[in-house]
């Protein structure tokens, strides 16, 4: 906590690394809205009796402990339904293209920097293009960047063939 913070001051929300896509979010809103029902229908049942919490993901556990909130409480559950609201409509979403599956251990090094670097938000979508080779294709919704061997291989084709004939040619 900052120095001069108030004790009392909301702080921030944080999304787990292991969310990383939009579909996430919404499996996480619907999970929270499962959720309300459920205590909904266990409080009326019990007839104010204490009630004990459903049986939750594994992401929604990582984003309860990593955000402090306890989901026996209606604001809790609330304002974690309007945070992860708030970030299926503004999270910046990438569309990453690789030739073959990334491994999890890179799959979280990517959010780890995206999420450091680029925006604490930020959510992919990873996708495969097995005809790409090497590298990948990051899409946002305004621009595509090729960091492909196949775009990198075309764009130095001329050079392979000048040195081809140099080769031909010395020998």
């Amino acid at each position: 906590m900052a120095p001069n913070a108030h004790p009392d001051a909301e702080r921030t929300p944080e999304l787990p690394l292991l969310i990383t896509s939009p579909v996430d979010v919404g499996r996480l809103i619907r999970e929270l809205e499962q959720i309300d029902e459920s205590l909904l229908q266990l409080g009326l049942r019990t007839g104010g009796q204490e009630v004990k919490m459903p049986k939750t993901s594994r992401l929604m556990d990582q984003t309860i402990e990593l955000n402090d909130l306890n989901l026996l409480k209606p604001g809790d559950r609330s304002a974690l339904k309007q945070f992860l609201i708030i970030v299926r409509q503004t999270a910046p979403v990438l569309h990453v293209s690789f030739g073959a599956d990334p491994s999890v251990v890179f799959a979280e090094k990517l959010m780890t920097w995206l999420r450091q670097e680029i925006h604490p938000f930020t959510l992919i979508t990873i996708g495969l293009q097995p005809n790409m080779g090497g590298g990948c294709i990051v899409r946002t919704t305004n621009h595509e960047f090729d960091f492909s061997l196949r775009r990198h291989f075309d764009e130095k084709k001329n050079l392979l063939i000048e040195q081809l004939a140099a080769a031909e040619q010395a020998a």
